[in-house]
Parts: structure tokens; C-alpha cells; sequence
């Protein structure tokens, strides 16, 4: 064979492996308005950029007519690319091929992309469409899924990992995504559940939809499994790439730097922001979009736990990760769902060097007899650990509430908080003024003619007294108590100066956070 036949050999097999299981299967996928594996990583990726790695792949096994069905790369996409001109490791599964199921040489693709990724230290994103382990391959393909999982944790902490849900994820294939650090779903066309709607009629006896089950709403508002929704394909890959905009390529590394030329913003609504009355609630999100750089909020978890806020944004072009009580829903208190949503957001941030702005307004911990028996002391417990165990620049401003353990909770001082502010609005006490009033001052408003009355006297007597800043700021807790319109220049300087800050932990294996 002369060279020039073998060179079109080669691109004879690159087309074959091109088509993946054929166009009459692409069409199939175009149909149901889903794109191919190799669209998506186009989109994903700076165009041009991918290098792909293991075309040539193809399963070894041949019992079940799988000998009669030997696609070239095996049902994965798996190379290297940039977002950004940054570099970034991906795999995208393909379901025109054997429905996109994970085999032996399938997984080994992915471990193989997963392993360069660690040692070249750049973000790992997973486009996951697939019917699940290859039945046919029996125990092997179980086996590939452990040894995924198995590098999905040794990298968590080390490189960021994103998984992208564009179809169907079931079974063991879910717990790769679950331990990874961002999970992106798409409405009406990603699909998340350890067992089926079939599977689980016939154990309880439920009815219950695909979507309703494990579709993308359902993740996104009830269980929390998905961090970010989109309505499209598109927008899902265009979100990915913002959210890359925002974090260390490794643990080693500093987060990207954007260029801000906004100059000085004028704050001064923010002195008549707050409502007079402490009980009326107004959205945080209005001060977050006030202190960091125009239009740069990228929130996480929006939908989930919405009592408490998370998300990136810039402040001087910095990367920051911010974590907000949010008054408008549930008036801002910490319960299990909000105390599990903060603590994975700022551990992530912990581990990638991300600084934390907190900004608080915190009554307490949701009461009642639902929050306890679920869980509530170790679910608190786990925002409190991921709190104290932070070693980035913390900073945290309180804005109005800060009661009771909650206000340990929201790194405060005693955490290890770097610089805590309050505005004069700041209501530092161990619970609100009426509920301390009615304990404290039981006894004289017992004796009282008109109870009413004194109750009223002595809440106002424990607010003059209590609910403000000022023994907070005598004993230290607070580093500075300033107008609200100097937030922004305050949070500019401290962020700047703590920089380079360290901060060290105890030596150890790891920790044993609450689980």
C-alpha cells in the first residue's frame, strides 16, 4: 500500500468515525432536538481549539451481535480544547452509538481524558447522554463506573469538575455527576434517577412522570442535585463557559482577572435602602448587583433553598464567591436545604481560592418540628464547619439581622471571619428584641396593669439597648461599622489587602464534617 492510499485510509476511518452510529441515527437526535456529541463540544469550546484523543477506540467485546456493532470511539467523545483561550479537558458521550452506554473501553476513555486532566491541572466538563451501562458487557461496564467514581474523587478539590445533563443519566451513571462540583441540566431534555418511573410503580406503587421524577425543574427546585437550568442546549454551553470565567483552572492556581474599567459607583441609596421596620423584607440580590461590578453576578443554586443566595461575582475585576441571607423568602433564615446549599458553595470556594463575601440578615434557624427531625443541628452544623475550616479572604458585612447561633454561623468573627463590618442597621443579639423581652423582663410584665403596654416598653427598652452594633463593635466582633453607600470601597480595600493572606490549618487527613 502506498502512502498516499494509507493516508486516505486514515481519512476514510476519521469519516467513519465521524458519522458515529450513522446519520440515520443523527437525524434520530436531531429530531428529538438534541445535538450529536461532537456539536456539543463545538459549542463548548473556542472554535477550532478541540484536539480529539482516542478515535480510534472500539469496544473488544463480541458476545450479544456486539462484534456485529464496533463504532469507532466507542459511544464517547473524549480531547482536549479552550474556553477563553484557557485549556480544558472534555468527554461527550454519544447516543447515536449503542445509546451512548458506558463499556470497558468507553470508561477507560474517560479515566483516560479524567487522568490528563489531573496531571496537566485544567477543569474536567462531562457531557453526559446515555443509556447507562452496557448490559451486554454485564460487570465490566459496572466496573468502569467505580473507576470514574474513584477519579472523580481524587480530583475533587484538585481540578474543577463541571458535568453537563443533555439526556438521559440513570442508575450508577448518576454518582459521577453528584460528585463533581456543578451539575447543568436542560429542561424537557435532561433526565437524573437512581431507578426509573417503571422501576419505582412497581416497588411503592407511584405514578410518576420522567420529568417529574428527575427532570431538570425537579433538581433544580426540589432535590438540588442541579445547579444551573437552562431552556436550551445553547444556553446550557454558553453558561459553562461563563461559570469557567469565574474559577481557577486547579487548587494551585489564582481565579481569572477580568479587566474593569467602571470607575467609582455612586452608592448613596444604599443609606435609605433598608426598611424601617426590621420585619419588612427587601432582596439582597439588589445589594449584591450594587457591590461588585456591574452585571458580573453569576447566582448558583438559583432556585434551590432560596432563602440563602450564592454565587460569583466581581469586584474590580476580582473573583469573588458570595453568600447572602435573602430576607424576601422565609424572611432569611438558615434552615437544613439553605445550611447544605452554602456549605458545598463555600468549600468549593475554599478549595479553588475563590474569596467569600457574606452579607448577612439572619433571624436565626428555621423552628419547628419538620427542621429537627430531619436534620436541621447537622445540616446547620455543616455551614458552620465549611465556615471555619475556609482559609481564603473572608469578609462579611452585616446588614441588618444577625441573631443567635446564626450569627456564628455566618462567619462571623469567632470563625475566623477576616474583617466583619456592620451597617448602623446591624441587630447583633442573641435573639430578636421581643422574644429576649418577654424572657428577660417576664416577671414585670406579668405584674403590669396593662401588659400590652409593658411588653411594648421593654421590647424598645432591649432594642435601645441590644439590637445594634455598638457592644458588638466594644468587644471587637466587628472590625468597622460604616455607612451602607461606603460598602463597595470598603469591600475594594480589604479584598486587595488580604490578597495574599494565609491561613493554616491543622495537620491532618481530613476533617469529618457532619455529614
Amino acid at each position: 500500500m502506498t502512502q498516499s492510499e494509507k493516508i486516505k485510509k486514515l481519512n476514510e476511518i476519521k469519516q467513519e468515525a465521524y458519522l458515529g452510529g450513522g446519520q440515520k441515527r443523527i437525524d434520530s437526535q436531531h429530531k428529538k432536538g438534541k445535538l450529536t456529541a461532537r456539536e456539543r463540544i463545538n459549542l463548548l469550546l473556542d472554535e477550532g481549539s478541540f484536539q480529539e484523543t482516542d478515535m480510534f477506540v472500539r469496544h473488544q467485546s463480541y458476545d450479544f451481535d456486539l462484534n456485529s456493532q464496533r463504532y469507532y470511539t466507542d459511544g464517547v467523545i473524549t480531547g482536549t480544547g479552550t474556553i477563553d483561550g484557557r485549556t480544558v479537558c472534555v468527554f461527550s458521550q454519544d447516543f447515536t452509538i449503542l445509546g451512548g452506554s458506558l463499556a470497558e473501553y468507553h470508561a477507560k476513555k474517560i479515566c483516560k481524558i479524567m487522568d490528563m486532566a489531573m496531571k496537566i491541572g485544567v477543569p474536567v466538563i462531562g457531557i453526559n447522554d446515555s443509556g447507562g451501562a452496557r448490559i451486554q458487557e454485564g460487570v465490566i461496564s459496572l466496573g468502569g463506573y467505580a473507576d470514574i467514581f474513584l477519579r472523580n474523587t481524587l480530583s475533587s478539590g484538585v481540578i474543577p469538575q463541571i458535568s453537563a445533563i443533555v439526556g438521559p443519566c440513570a442508575g450508577g451513571a448518576v454518582y459521577s455527576p453528584a460528585i463533581t462540583d456543578f451539575v447543568f441540566m436542560v429542561d424537557k431534555v435532561s433526565y437524573m434517577f437512581v431507578t426509573g418511573p417503571n422501576v419505582v410503580k412497581t416497588v411503592t406503587h407511584e405514578e410518576v412522570t420522567f420529568d417529574d421524577l428527575g427532570g431538570a425543574r425537579t433538581h433544580a427546585v426540589k432535590s438540588g442535585v442541579s445547579h444551573f437550568t437552562s431552556d436550551t442546549e445553547v444556553e446550557c454551553y454558553q453558561s459553562i463557559r461563563k461559570l469557567i470565567s469565574y474559577i481557577p483552572l486547579n487548587n494551585m492556581d489564582n481565579p481569572p482577572s477580568a479587566e474593569y474599567n467602571g470607575g467609582e459607583k455612586n452608592l448613596d441609596f444604599l443609606n435609605e435602602y433598608l426598611p424601617d421596620n426590621p420585619n419588612k423584607p427587601y432582596d439582597v440580590k439588589e445589594v449584591i448587583e450594587a457591590l461588585i461590578d456591574d452585571g458580573t453576578f453569576f447566582e448558583v443554586h438559583k432556585e434551590y433553598a432560596e432563602n440563602l443566595v450564592v454565587g460569583f461575582g466581581r469586584i474590580e475585576g476580582r473573583s469573588v464567591g458570595i453568600v447572602a441571607n435573602q430576607p424576601l423568602v422565609l424572611a432569611g433564615v438558615l434552615d437544613l436545604n439553605s445550611s447544605i446549599k452554602g456549605a458545598r458553595f463555600v468549600r468549593f470556594c475554599d478549595a479553588f481560592n475563590i474569596p467569600l463575601l457574606v452579607l448577612e440578615d439572619v433571624p436565626g434557624f428555621l423552628p419547628g418540628t419538620d427542621q429537627e427531625w430531619r436534620g436541621v443541628i447537622r445540616h446547620g452544623a455543616k455551614l458552620l464547619y465549611a465556615f471555619c475550616e475556609a482559609t481564603v479572604p473572608k469578609v462579611t458585612v452585616i446588614l441588618r439581622k444577625a441573631y443567635g447561633g446564626a450569627y456564628d454561623v455566618m462567619n462571623s468573627k469567632h470563625v475566623r471571619g477576616d474583617i466583619n463590618l456592620a451597617w448602623p442597621s446591624a441587630e447583633i443579639a442573641v435573639m430578636g428584641a421581643q422574644g429576649a423581652a418577654e424572657i428577660i423582663f417576664k416577671k414585670e410584665i406579668d405584674a403590669a396593669e396593662d401588659k400590652v403596654l409593658a411588653l411594648k416598653d421593654k421590647v424598645d427598652e432591649f432594642t435601645e439597648k441590644f439590637a445594634n452594633p455598638y457592644l458588638a463593635a466594644e468587644r471587637g466582633f466587628i472590625d468597622d461599622i460604616i455607612e451602607p453607600k461606603e460598602t463597595r470601597k470598603k469591600l475594594i480595600y480589604y479584598f486587595r489587602i488580604l490578597e495574599n493572606k494565609v491561613d493554616i490549618n491543622p495537620k491532618k487527613k481530613h476533617g469529618n464534617i457532619p455529614l
